[in-house]
């Protein structure tokens, strides 16, 4: 979008275009860039488009008499945004402008309905953690963190504070053609963004991107326009990243679930349009849970006479789906309708090609289940010539058994090393992620009412959490003794299956969706570290 190279560029031109008293502006929108795909309420299609754009304005600060700029957002002749001041004589003159847009950005953030950090509760952005992101970046990196921080802002501002009209091109001109902003390629400064604010921050940052995704996709799928619009593949439209610290290999994930990858359905029709009410309505529910895994890997570096040993257990998983809304009485029918994990596939192993491990020895898979065996015997006899028995007796011994939901299972895969445990319907051992409902399968009725009792397999909530001690034993790779005081990558990624079956609601609607995750940590080497 080049937004924030023509706010540096702002500087320079100091002495001259800003001189006057007169602003500069930067089009978002303009009559030119936006083919407007249908009538907005009582807006006619002939209509003028008014431009979105964004001003910026000198002036002199009262107390110091020092320059300033100020930034407004307006809407053809109407102003719909106004920037707190940037002092121009600041090392950092533009950390006022991102502070407040990141700062509007969490307070107006949806929370997840069993949230324990309302909004109200966070404390204002500390400004130290911005100003390390915007001194140890390059230019470029700072580019592209300032684009999302923006759109994120415009899409409070545009689609529920603006015309309707407003919302409209903020969809089609704006986020559809910038979700690119939002893939991998900005993790690393991301990363660093949220490893400095915390995890509060953090969370209304990526549920605010998972509610504006998901307005994306609804909108696209009902027709009104976006259906023309071509996003990025599905993996890009969720966020990850990974770090190490403290001995321990952490990845945390963030996807919309409708932006994951359909793998099965009883549904032939799933347009919203095609549905019964209810069943549209259950779908535009369901259309606004995100989910949001953290896996943590503990891993061990054991220097020996002759070679490295490199150990790895899975410390903590955690899966939660998080319904993004701004009411806890919202959709109340349908509170306790959730997705949730059916099956799930951890792997960690060394960089693509390298060369200098020799071997990996995999753990034992966890046991899963005691048989539970009934047998009765009957025993029957006579005595002397009697034709009706005068002895009788039965005899009945039982093995109880418990068949776990979850098993987990240990391979390879070259030298990376999987953990994968997939979702088991404890009555017939049929794995979830992969069932297909025939008519008339009473398979589900098994997992209704889920989320209580004392045998359910998730949390309250809908959380499921697995300690190491769930997960199986550790795996070893063996490292050349020549990669001592070295710092590795080493690959650590996630792939995730989630589940819908009718909790309470009377519905036979069933869907499967995937979704995959990648990404690198440092092994470091290194005695004594």
């Amino acid at each position: 979008m080049e937004i924030w190279s023509w706010i540096c560029d702002l500087l320079e031109s100091n002495e001259s275009s800003l001189e006057s008293s007169s602003p500069l502006f930067f089009p978002l929108v303009t009559s030119s860039t936006y083919k407007q795909p249908i009538q907005v309420l009582n807006k006619s299609t002939s209509d003028e488009i008014q431009p979105i754009q964004l001003k910026a304005e000198r002036s002199f600060d009262t107390n110091s008499g020092a320059a300033v700029l100020k930034f407004s957002i307006c809407y053809g002749e109407n102003t719909l945004w106004v920037s707190d001041t940037c002092p121009l004589d600041s090392k950092q003159p533009f950390l006022p402008l991102i502070l407040q847009l990141l700062q509007e950005i969490t307070a107006c953030a949806p929370t997840a309905q069993d949230s324990c950090c309302p909004r109200s509760q966070l404390q204002k952005l500390k400004p130290d953690p911005v100003l390390w992101i915007l001194e140890s970046h390059s230019p470029e990196s700072i580019s592209g963190f300032f684009d999302v921080i923006f759109l994120m802002r415009l899409f409070w501002l545009c689609v529920c504070d603006a015309p309707p009209e407003v919302g409209s091109m903020y969809f089609h001109t704006l986020l559809a053609p910038n979700l690119e902003g939002f893939s991998c390629s900005q993790a690393p400064v991301l990363r660093n963004f949220f490893v400095s604010v915390g995890i509060d921050v953090e969370l209304c940052f990526m549920r605010t991107f998972g509610y504006m995704i998901s307005k994306l996709l609804i909108l696209k799928e009902l027709g009104v326009g976006l259906q023309l619009v071509t996003p990025l593949p599905f993996r890009n439209l969720g966020f990850s990243y990974a770090l190490e610290s403290h001995g321990l290999w952490i990845m945390k994930s963030y996807t919309p679930v409708s932006a994951m990858r359909l793998t099965s359905s009883n549904q032939k029709k799933s347009r919203f349009l095609a549905l019964h009410p209810q069943e549209a309505v259950l779908k535009y529910a369901l259309a606004h849970q995100q989910l949001e895994a953290v896996m943590q890997v503990e891993y061990s570096v054991k220097f020996n006479d002759g070679f490295i040993q490199v150990s790895a257990r899975v410390d903590n998983l955690r899966f939660h789906i998080a319904k993004l809304g701004f009411s806890k009485n919202e959709d109340d029918d349908y509170i306790n309708e959730m997705y949730f994990p059916s099956r799930i596939r951890i792997w960690i192993g060394p960089e693509m090609g390298a060369n200098y491990v020799t071997s990996v020895s995999l753990g034992q898979s966890t046991d899963n289940l005691e048989k539970e065996v009934e047998m009765q015997r009957v025993l029957k006899g006579n005595f002397g010539k009697l034709k009706i028995p005068e002895v009788k007796a039965t005899s009945r011994t039982m093995t109880r058994s418990k068949m776990k939901n979850w098993k987990w299972d240990q391979n390879a895969d070259g030298n990376v090393a999987n953990f994968e445990s997939a979702l088991c319907d404890n009555a017939t051992g049929i794995e979830l992620a992969t069932w297909k409902p025939s008519v008339g399968d009473k398979l589900g009725n098994n997992f209704r009412d889920r989320y209580t009792g004392a045998s359910r397999a998730f949390t309250r909530n809908g959380d499921l959490i697995f300690s190491g001690s769930e997960c199986g034993e550790k795996v070893e790779w063996r490292l050349n003794k020549e990669m001592e005081g070295s710092v590795l990558k080493w690959r650590i990624g996630g792939q995730v299956w989630l589940s819908y079956l009718p909790n309470e609601v009377d519905t036979s609607y069933f869907e499967t969706r995937c979704v995959e995750w990648c990404d690198e940590v440092d092994l470091p080497l290194i005695i004594g570290n």
